[in-house]
């Protein structure tokens, strides 16, 4: 049997997983995913701002190993998690939906697969800053390229 699927065949899935910036996002899905060397925390983020992205969504992982764990409480406190799960080491997978905050990621690919690197993040409230001065920063390279 044939299904049809609009936009199976388009570059609409290689811009959603190519995404290289800073974002304002919110979370739209959280999974705690075992493994016996790598447990993580699977995140799907729907893009908010910029506006051109709004409609584009992206995943990501936060491993939970002992030396990763410092980069999940970073994404925890800067997103708006709730302090007392937080103090009792708990993280509820419902408790994490909707939370917002701003995301800096990259695009990598190794051995042939492709990955969405989290790599830095910040309180949603600082949107406004850090947009701003990224857009000079990228208005001062390009006007010293034009030179």
């Amino acid at each position: 049997m044939r299904r049809h699927i609009p936009g199976l065949h388009s570059g609409q899935q290689d811009l959603v997983s190519n995404l290289d910036g800073l974002f304002l996002v919110r979370v739209e899905r959280a999974t705690y995913r075992w493994h016996p060397q790598k447990p993580f925390l699977a995140l799907r983020f729907g893009i908010l701002e910029p506006t051109s992205h709004e409609a584009l969504s992206f995943s990501g992982r936060l491993y939970c190993t002992d030396r990763a764990l410092w980069k999940l409480s970073w994404f925890l406190r800067d997103f708006g998690y709730d302090t007392e799960l937080l103090t009792r080491d708990q993280v509820d997978e419902k408790a994490l939906l909707n939370l917002r905050g701003v995301i800096r990621t990259s695009f990598t690919n190794l051995n042939g697969h492709s990955y969405q690197n989290l790599d830095a993040f910040a309180p949603a409230s600082e949107w406004e800053t850090l947009s701003c001065t990224l857009s000079n920063q990228g208005e001062k390279e390009s006007s010293q390229d034009a030179l």
